[in-house]
């Protein structure tokens, strides 16, 4: 009889696959992988990811609302595959394996059949990484290149382990990965982010090594899901960190945040950046600055829209990393080398439309000022002569500035910067802004984004106090924050602010608006609830799971109170946008 704690091998589904593979790690834990390849014996360019998700939860037991959603709308996902190997965020391989590559899915540090301590994007991660791709490298059924593809967490880490540089390491495709654990994910502006206390609840915990039955069986090999070792709560707690309090323990951007973020100059590989117009407060802005600053002279970016999870299965999504993927790892004519650098899904307010490009931002971009005006609450080419002031509560709905009916179809691509001047009655303000769209009977238009289905154009913050700028990495259109120390507001004195904007598309027809909303807490939605999702604790509201309502974060003895913005010749107020003749 097997030995369901060991691994074992067998032919299915026209794949051989590999159980449970040991992969030992230099400080002698091991961590398990599944491996699926052709039946043929031969060498084989790797697939591989590296992640806390649980290599043996069914996508549609672990997201089942995701699932549903993405197969109803998008029937090519299921076509041509038994679904039976289809794990959140990471390729199926029965469209990989008759291609001729081998996949290999491994459960990283205390997760899933994968014992040890789970911190999620540490240098010990990051190591564990390293030493999975090197393994994987010099395999009997290895050709020696080891390419990493994957969604979210599947994507972060691989800028971080590319700047570790691993010699088997040859290509990347990046899909929708944040970079910045400071900037992109812990900290919008300076303003901690709850998502990922939350998301370690609920998508990490529940499939810790060791949770035993409540992390579920395998569809397919019937084997506990979080390996065959059933650990007490109080061991569960010990082996893992607490996420949500070490983020809180760094307010500012200190070596804990950069030893989990990536070297630009040491990620030299070629690489497929793949970012999402809606992914607002977590998935477009790594992409976007993973592109432009990494040192690799072979790099291309992709922009698309609608949910995060679904065009990395889509027939479009598996085309691009295929064609990517067979002429590194391969040396096929893929048609690859005709690729253009930058791929769009330029977003209109009914449909996508694809346009190739060469550069980012757009070398053409016309940068465009639009003025605050204080009077009549106006976006306007000109500045406003007159002083004045507007006051907002400061953890309010805020103040909107709505542009005049436009007179043709308007195109904005890039990034977006905001600068202002303002004052508060309390020592510190923090101001969210969003980019908006209305049509002409003043509805406003939103858009299926990467996670809530009401995602607004675009979103910044900035917390008063994290001003500062590095003059050496800021652009007029991407402000660059140190958050390396507090300014604190002096009550009623102005300051100058420079708030960076995510990047995001959309052609806005004539007769529309746009507006700017500043606000002092999360937008909301003014239509209807966008429903929950199962994966998420929140009510999606307009900003899915990316809130900043975390209330030790924002006291409002130092939040509170009301910001005042300043208006005239000798205050600057205006937005800075990326339009495309």
């Amino acid at each position: 009889m097997r030995d369901m704690s060991q691994h074992y091998s067998e032919i299915r589904d026209g794949m051989r696959i590999d159980w449970d593979v040991p992969v030992a790690m230099d400080d002698g834990l091991v961590l398990r992988a599944d491996v699926f390849r052709p039946i043929a014996a031969g060498r084989y360019p790797v697939i591989l990811s590296y992640g806390p998700y649980a290599k043996g939860l069914h996508f549609e037991d672990g997201y089942p609302s995701a699932w549903q959603r993405m197969l109803a709308q998008h029937p090519d996902v299921a076509a041509g595959s038994s679904n039976r190997h289809q794990r959140w965020e990471v390729v199926d391989p029965e469209k990989w394996v008759p291609d001729g590559y081998a996949c290999v899915r491994v459960d990283s540090r205390g997760a899933g059949r994968s014992p040890g301590v789970i911190d999620p994007f540490s240098p010990r991660e990051t190591r564990d990484f390293y030493l999975c791709i090197e393994w994987a490298g010099v395999q009997p059924w290895s050709n020696g290149k080891v390419g990493l593809n994957g969604i979210s967490y599947y994507g972060i880490n691989q800028w971080h382990v590319a700047s570790l540089q691993p010699p088997h390491l040859a290509a990347m495709c990046v899909w929708e990965g944040a970079a910045d654990w400071y900037r992109d994910m812990t900290h919008h502006g300076g303003i901690v982010s709850t998502f990922w206390r939350n998301w370690f609840d609920l998508q990490v915990k529940t499939v810790q090594y060791g949770c035993g039955e409540r992390g579920g069986r395998s569809r397919i090999t019937a084997r506990l899901v979080c390996g065959d070792e059933l650990l007490s709560d109080e061991a569960l707690a010990a082996n893992r960190c607490d996420l949500g309090a070490d983020i809180a323990a760094h307010p500012l951007d200190d070596d804990y945040h950069r030893a989990r973020s990536p070297l630009w100059e040491r990620i030299t590989l070629p690489l497929l950046s793949a970012a999402n117009w809606g992914g607002q407060g977590l998935h477009p802005r790594g992409n976007f600055e993973g592109f432009v600053a990494a040192a690799s002279a072979q790099k291309w970016l992709e922009a698309h829209g609608i949910e995060h999870w679904t065009h990395f299965y889509t027939d479009y999504g598996l085309d691009l990393q295929k064609r990517f993927f067979g002429h590194f790892l391969k040396g096929e004519d893929s048609g690859w080398a005709r690729q253009p650098r930058v791929q769009l899904q330029i977003r209109h307010v009914d449909r996508f439309v694809r346009r190739d490009e060469h550069e980012w931002p757009l070398a053409r971009t016309r940068w465009t000022k639009l003025h605050l005006d204080p009077v009549t609450h106006a976006l306007r080419s000109e500045a406003p002569v007159a002083s004045g002031t507007l006051d907002y509560e400061a953890l309010g709905s805020g103040l909107t500035f709505l542009s005049a009916p436009l007179d043709a179809a308007t195109e904005i691509t890039g990034p977006s910067a905001l600068k202002l001047v303002v004052s508060s009655s309390t020592p510190d303000a923090d101001l969210f802004v969003v980019l908006r769209v209305f049509a002409p009977d003043m509805k406003e238009v939103v858009f299926q984004g990467a996670i809530d289905p009401h995602t607004p154009v675009a979103q910044g913050w900035l917390r008063a106090s994290h001003r500062k700028l590095d003059p050496r990495l800021s652009l007029p259109y991407r402000p660059w924050h140190t958050h390396d120390e507090r300014q604190p507001l002096t009550p009623g004195v102005p300051v100058a602010l420079d708030i960076e904007i995510w990047p995001t598309s959309i052609v806005v027809p004539a007769g529309h608006r746009l507006g700017l909303s500043i606000r002092g807490s999360d937008y909301v939605y003014p239509g209807a609830s966008g429903g929950r999702l199962s994966n998420f604790k929140n009510e999606l509201t307009g900003c899915g799971p990316f809130l900043h309502d975390d209330p030790a974060d924002r006291p409002p003895e130092i939040f509170g109170g009301n910001v005042r913005l300043h208006f005239g010749p000798r205050y600057a107020a205006y937005v800075l946008l990326p339009i495309i003749p």
